[in-house]
């Protein structure tokens, strides 16, 4: 009897390990950069940023071996966009910026190294940050805005274990140049910001 009960215990674990081994999703940690590149528009509002540093979470399930689905949640830390224009006014506004979207990947396995290209929709959150970092030649309106766009990258992954790999990618997020809600702020132009990205996965 005990020993049909150990086998059946066994087998138990066997059948709840066997899902797990197949199982295609994957979780990673990234820190980033953001460099948001000069613009000038036809407002004559001309605007340019400071880097910004952050972090990424990403959550990937495999469709098949080589393609996948991916959600991300990603924030900055401050940095400051500065707004100006033939001299008459200059503008600096700290925010924050947070992402949230979703892509399609298609990876290409080499050994332990998988070369992968994404795309995909994206909603940006411009958090201002009312201190000393926001100011301006005339009274301050800003406030939050979101922005739809989308995120295009490609990258490697190495696999330094079953469970593991180091991701190095540069992705684009694509997405119009914020106003915080004030229109003399208003640029009509979008940003194709860089954005590389470092970080480690673990599949489960």
């Amino acid at each position: 009897m005990k020993k049909i009960a150990i086998f059946a215990f066994l087998l138990a674990v066997c059948v709840a390990a066997a899902p797990a081994q197949e199982s295609r999703q994957d979780i990673s940690i990234s820190g980033t950069g953001l460099i948001e590149p000069f613009i000038a528009s036809s407002t004559d509002v001309y605007v340019h940023s400071n880097r910004a540093f952050g972090a990424m979470a990403s959550y990937r399930f495999m469709l098949t071996p080589t393609s996948a689905l991916e959600a991300n949640y990603g924030m900055t830390y401050q940095h400051t966009i500065h707004y100006n224009t033939n001299a008459s006014y200059n503008t600096n506004v700290s925010n924050r910026m947070q992402e949230m979207s979703a892509a399609y990947v298609r990876s290409f396995v080499y050994k332990n190294f998988n070369p992968f290209i994404e795309a995909g929709p994206g909603a940006f959150i411009f958090l201002p940050v009312r201190n000393m970092g926001t100011n301006g030649e005339y009274a301050l309106d800003v406030k939050q805005q979101t922005e739809v766009g989308g995120i295009y990258g490609a990258g490697i992954a190495y696999e330094i274990s079953p469970s593991f790999d180091i991701r190095i990618e540069y992705r684009g997020l694509v997405t119009k140049v914020p106003t915080f809600s004030d229109s003399q702020l208003t640029t009509n132009k979008w940003y194709n910001i860089y954005n590389p990205v470092a970080g480690v996965s673990y599949h489960f």
